[in-house]
């Protein structure tokens, strides 16, 4: 019932909004921030830690009055713990709770415009689509969900809509919402619920939820004062996409910041794919130097060996981020170490960033899933993410963590010392 209530609301916002023309400025007066504004979470996290020296250390630190924007605290598409993931609404958190670095994700839509969203195809779950009449367009429409007499689910609803199945104009009359579906859904309008008990929609809303093209999001990021980290996200489509081909996909995402100005030291495009990477190092250098290598690794028999780490370095890459359980580790005693591939990672001269902090929700409950799956006997109250994040920043040493709520991540940074 509560997944119901929440789709027909955000469908009756969606259907007032669905024929308002897009601002005709989604960045408006945006300035970087005055101060960065932790909120309570971060305290909260250390309360809840175990007693011992880096309590202490990090309770020490919560009597500071002013705290600082770092770059090792990467907003991870925003701040989307709270905020729908890729929106004006989840940047501006996320610069707010004092992420030195942002994320874009990038794909394209029909007419090849270049758009911040997770997938190619999420749009049926990251945006009202569905309740408007683009729906018409989407690649696999809505399909409600069949029960049996018993009113047992047989089959969860689907549906399936890509940022290439309409234009921009088109694209920019969405409003995203938090990313999540009804699998029991009948109607479109009950498709678009299903958000996690430990996120809200509180920020999803016919005046809120606006959505960026990849230029926008360079010129928000500036006012803001945070450099930029774009994926190349792979595409949903066949490539060439009538006529546009790979190369000149990673291209045009590295032109739009040339076109900006933005200096090469302050961005570090990513993505899954070697060749995008690899693109990028033989034809951007400059661009290429910090080019992100992602790993897409689901499990620690899936992670590369020494001899391929070193061999990306050979090849010109200098950063790898696999997910954060690949860099850790239990020792005999059950205490949180560097994994052999964190080891490996950096006896090849690779720099590490890792994904995603705040994005399992409760830990005290166990069963904490992809991101906590090498050291999930180790974790066991909400404070423990403070531990993690010591051994990844002080015996692993990343560059940065990605994660969906900064302010945690810009606490700590701050209390460690970290740029």
């Amino acid at each position: 019932m509560r997944n119901t209530l929440i789709a027909l609301v955000i469908a009756g916002l969606s259907a007032a909004c669905a024929n308002a023309a897009p601002a005709a400025n989604p960045i408006g007066a945006i300035e970087k921030p005055a101060r960065v504004q932790l909120g309570p979470r971060p305290f909260f996290l250390v309360d809840e830690m175990s007693d011992g020296a880096l309590k202490q250390e990090l309770q020490q630190c919560t009597r500071r009055a002013v705290y600082t924007q770092r770059d090792f605290s990467i907003g991870h598409r925003g701040a989307p713990m709270q905020f729908p993931e890729h929106t004006r609404e989840s940047y501006v958190a996320a610069a707010r709770m004092g992420a030195g670095i942002v994320e874009c994700d990038v794909t394209f839509t029909k007419d090849k415009e270049l758009v911040c969203r997770h997938a190619q195809n999420d749009l049926h779950t990251t945006t009202d689509i569905l309740v408007t009449p683009l729906a018409a367009r989407c690649t696999k429409p809505f399909t409600p969900a069949t029960f049996d007499a018993d009113g047992a689910l047989l089959t969860p609803a689907t549906a399936e809509c890509r940022t290439s199945d309409i234009t921009l104009a088109e694209f920019k009359t969405l409003r995203g919402k938090m990313d999540a579906s009804y699998p029991a859904a009948r109607t479109p309008a009950e498709f678009l619920g299903g958000t996690a008990k430990w996120r809200t929609d509180l920020y999803s809303g016919p005046t809120s939820g606006t959505l960026l093209t990849h230029k926008e999001s360079i010129e928000l990021f500036k006012k803001l004062g945070v450099k930029m980290t774009p994926e190349l996200k792979s595409p949903s489509v066949a490539m060439p996409f009538d006529g546009f081909t790979q190369q000149a996909y990673a291209q045009k995402m590295i032109d739009e910041y040339k076109q900006a100005n933005v200096p090469p030291r302050h961005v570090w495009p990513q993505s899954f794919d070697k060749n995008d990477v690899l693109y990028w190092v033989h034809n951007e250098a400059a661009y290429g130097k910090q080019a992100v290598y992602l790993d897409d690794a689901e499990s620690v028999a899936d992670l590369p060996s020494y001899v391929e780490l070193a061999g990306y370095k050979s090849e010109g890459i200098n950063i790898v981020a696999p997910p954060l359980f690949a860099l850790l580790a239990l020792d005999a005693g059950g205490k949180i170490v560097p994994s052999v591939y964190a080891k490996d990672a950096k006896t090849a001269g690779l720099d590490i960033i890792t994904w995603t902090l705040e994005r399992s929700g409760i830990l005290a409950d166990g069963n904490n899933g992809f991101y906590y799956q090498t050291i999930d006997s180790a974790i066991s109250r909400e404070g423990d993410m403070m531990k993690v994040l010591d051994v990844l920043a002080r015996e692993v040493g990343i560059l940065g963590i990605f994660s969906d709520w900064p302010a945690t991540t810009t606490f700590y940074a701050n209390c460690a010392g970290l740029r």
